[in-house]
């Protein structure tokens, strides 16, 4: 049977956190520079699941309801301090965002510019022949006659900040777990005391962090809890290095599309999806000319047309609550056990680190989290099962 860690009254607690994707690295990160001892432990590696393969668009100019609203403009601003302090990165831009929409679409430009600018957010309809001035690396000709600007938009390549904050996870003693295969959370009389992996490390603490993308559904299944859950096919293409020019990110109807570290570019879309298809060992496929195809739609938009070449794409599920909005924060039924389950994951990434860890190490709910809370997703499938009185889910 697996104890807890032992944190109490003037000790470090410990804190045992599953997934090493952005929601995962940035809570360990937290919560060592709050004084906890943390273990993360991840299936893979890190970065492996949905956040390397994430668009990674910061933004809020969506109609998203107000708390969640507010909660990603934090987010972007979290992301504005990181750049202050690394200005020299070239993973982490602010240069703007483009949006235009096809023909009869639900959103187009001029209506979600008004939404835009009924919540004060920094919108500009542009006609197609002034956009380069504003954003560089586009072909106006390619452009519908306005489009939408968002100066205060901007972009991040997770896998780079990932790897820039396990540095400091590093050098602050944390412990990183990677390979550990399909792990779950040791439950002890009713309270959440660990992590086990595939091959029965087990991994004590005195509290757990959830946040394994996609599979958090299926773990918490495990625990006796149904978790509302819409996630659904991505596939991100990066290109060959190529000069290109572009800075902003674009979201058009055919090509959503940013820079990326070393002269390349990432994009994703969701018109090929039902070109997808299970290849049987759990991963999937997708004819590589699809790829080709993306990067086409790319460099019919960019300055110049450069021929674009598809260097790698990476498929998987996206992470998407059942009601769209994050699931952050302890689980009323399994004291112990947090989650973190949102498709906002790179907006989101540093602030909900930071509020996560607070609530953690203060042992207080963060106000800013109370309309994001597991319960309103979360059913008890049946209370009475193995791992609710205590036994480890494997």
């Amino acid at each position: 049977m697996v104890k807890p860690g032992g944190g109490g009254a003037g000790s470090a607690p410990a804190v045992a956190v599953l997934g090493a994707g952005i929601l995962g690295v940035s809570t360990a990160v937290e919560l060592l520079r709050g004084g906890a001892r943390v273990t993360l432990v991840t299936e893979g590696h890190p970065a492996s699941g949905a956040s390397g393969r994430s668009l990674s668009w910061l933004n809020s100019g969506g109609d998203y309801p107000p708390a969640y609203h507010r909660l990603r403009l934090a987010g972007m601003d979290r992301y504005r301090t990181l750049l202050s302090e690394n200005p020299g990165i070239d993973w982490l831009r602010f240069d703007g965002g483009v949006y235009w929409s096809a023909d009869g679409a639900a959103a187009p430009p001029a209506e979600r510019y008004e939404h835009q600018r009924n919540q004060a957010y920094d919108a500009r309809l542009v006609p197609a022949a002034e956009v380069p001035a504003l954003v560089p690396g586009l072909d106006p000709a390619a452009l519908p006659p306005v489009v939408l600007f968002n100066p205060g938009e901007g972009w991040v390549s997770l896998p780079h900040l990932i790897r820039h904050l396990l540095h400091e996870f590093a050098f602050r003693g944390g412990t990183l777990i990677t390979g550990a295969g399909n792990t779950g959370v040791v439950v002890d009389g009713g309270t959440a005391v660990g992590l086990r992996s595939a091959a029965g490390e087990t991994y004590p603490a005195d509290v757990v962090l959830v946040a394994g993308g996609a599979g958090t559904p299926a773990i918490l299944d495990r625990l006796g809890y149904q978790l509302g859950d819409r996630s659904d096919l991505a596939m991100l293409v990066v290109t060959e290095p190529k000069a290109h020019g572009l800075k902003a990110v674009l979201n058009t109807p055919r090509v959503s599309l940013r820079p990326h570290p070393g002269s390349r570019l990432a994009m994703d879309h969701t018109w090929y999806l039902d070109q997808i298809t299970p290849d049987g060992d759990g991963g999937w496929s997708v004819d590589p000319q699809v790829a080709q195809d993306l990067v086409d739609e790319a460099s019919s938009l960019l300055a110049g047309h450069p021929r674009l070449m598809p260097q790698s794409w990476r498929i998987g599920l996206k992470p998407v609550p059942g009601d769209g909005l994050p699931v952050l924060g302890e689980i009323s039924g399994l004291p112990g056990c947090y989650m973190a389950f949102t498709h906002s994951g790179a907006t989101l990434g540093l602030i909900a680190g930071e509020l996560l860890a607070a609530e953690i190490l203060a042992g207080r709910r963060h106000p800013v989290l109370a309309p994001f809370r597991p319960d309103r997703l979360l059913t008890a499938r049946n209370p009475d099962l193995p791992a609710r009185r205590g036994a480890p889910a494997p």
